[in-house]
């Protein structure tokens, strides 16, 4: 029997960060984790954006989560020798007088001033429908698919992954500090299993949203940026100058494949922002997770203490999963209290209807 402190399930951005973390404080981690290609954070193109929504308003905490974010990031690059975070304007292009006006009006100014600015001059007129005009906020996007399988090869390493499908019914929890799971016992498991865990019985309080969401990549001959370039659907630079396309949004779905429906309305939004000719290489689906509150959720089950989560990171999760993660690592080595905002506790302690 092979005894770890903490076993994290899933590597996607909540499991690496995670486990980089407790690591970092001392801990023995097991990561288990199958590679399963199409996960959330396999087909995400990992963009980092400071506003949200449709008012333009700065994203939660940002102002502390990218300068955190981005000097782990730095860290990571230089052990892992992988170019992870580039930080990149996002063209934003109006689809609507609506947004143009939303935006003119809290551009450079208050907490947005350092993010969002008002072009002199349109940039992609050969390429871009841009007939209302466009603007810039400051972003970043961060190469998951170089750094999680370099990561995973970190952990490999040191011995700390098990490449396999987790197996719920495998998992024994033996008391209040300690479960076992086939050659392995720990004080704690935590789950950062993207989807998945809104099927895990003992997170069932839990309202999760998953939602999958359906991406193309495309080439657009001669158009050449690092910029991503934002409408009503969203391009990012990649790498044999390939743009990934996307994304989509389902609420229901059969299943995780991507589908013809979906294509069709990937193209179309394309088509609308684009003034040229363009070509599909690969078409893929993923299923996001995410809170209905829209943020990260943490902690330890509280009838089962050596149970805990690390999940609901959604569309920011590029840039809360550093922050959120050192948070919670110290969080498990009783370093400092458990964010009230992200305690999985918010759930358990509402009232049934």
């Amino acid at each position: 029997m092979k005894k770890v402190d903490c076993i994290i399930v899933g590597q996607g951005i909540a499991g690496t960060m995670l486990s980089w973390f407790l690591m970092q404080e001392g801990f023995r981690v097991l990561v288990i984790d199958d590679g399963k290609k199409n996960s959330a954070s396999r087909v995400a193109a990992g963009i980092i954006n400071p506003v949200s929504g449709r008012r333009f308003e700065p994203a939660w905490m940002y102002d502390e989560i990218y300068p955190f974010a981005k000097s782990t990031y730095a860290e990571l690059s230089a052990l892992l020798n992988v170019n992870i975070l580039t930080e990149r304007n996002l063209w934003t292009v109006f689809p609507s007088e609506q947004l143009r006006d939303a935006f003119n009006a809290k551009a450079g100014k208050g907490s947005n001033e350092k993010y969002t600015t008002i072009p002199q001059d349109l940039q992609y007129g050969e390429y871009l429908q841009q007939t209302l005009g466009a603007a810039i906020i400051k972003g970043a996007t961060v190469n998951l698919k170089e750094f999680l399988p370099a990561y995973r090869q970190y952990l490999t390493n040191k011995e700390a992954l098990l490449p396999v499908h987790f197996e719920l019914s495998a998992l024994e929890v033996i008391s209040d500090d300690e479960v076992k799971y086939g050659d392995y016992t720990a004080n704690q498991i935590i789950f950062c299993d993207g989807v998945a865990g809104a099927a895990n019985p003992y997170f069932q309080a839990i309202k999760f949203l998953p939602n999958k969401g359906e991406v193309l990549m495309i080439r657009i001959p001669g158009l050449e940026t690092s910029d991503i370039i934002k409408k009503s659907i969203t391009l990012v630079p990649q790498p044999e100058g390939l743009f990934w396309a996307g994304s989509s949004f389902a609420w229901k779905y059969p299943d995780e494949l991507p589908t013809s429906e979906q294509r069709v309305h990937l193209e179309e939004k394309i088509q609308q922002l684009l003034k040229v000719p363009y070509e599909v290489t690969d078409h893929l689906a993923a299923v996001r997770p995410s809170g209905d509150d829209r943020r990260p959720i943490a902690g330890f089950h509280p009838e089962y203490p050596a149970i805990g989560i690390f999940n609901g990171l959604g569309t920011k999760g590029c840039s809360l999963a550093p922050l959120m993660a050192a948070h919670f690592a110290r969080v498990i080595k009783k370093k400092e209290p458990l964010m009230a905002e992200i305690a999985v506790n918010r759930y358990f302690n509402k009232p049934r209807r």
